[in-house]
């Protein structure tokens, strides 16, 4: 357990964060599902407007931090794929 002031701020501070990152993370899985819905329920146009909305949040996520930029690009990349391949 935190006994210095400074560690006790410092573990208030990570619970914080902990609980911002995990909120972070729970939408931008949930963005990501949404385009992948749309690839399997084989609606071209539904994809390409989802994957539209989670471009930013997975580039947002990888700005901040919360995923690695290659990361980001690997998932970007698999699901434009999935979408060209519509037909």
């Amino acid at each position: 357990m935190a006994n210095s002031v400074q560690a006790r701020k410092r573990a208030r501070q990570a619970e914080v964060h902990r609980q911002r990152n995990t909120a972070q993370r729970s939408t931008l899985r949930t963005f990501i599902k949404k385009v992948i819905k749309a690839i399997r329920s084989e609606d071209k146009e539904a994809a390409t407007q989802a994957y539209k909305d989670a471009v930013p949040r997975i580039d947002r996520a990888a700005r901040k931090g919360l995923i690695h930029a290659n990361k980001a690009a690997r998932h970007k990349s698999r699901l434009n794929a999935h979408i060209k391949a519509m037909a």
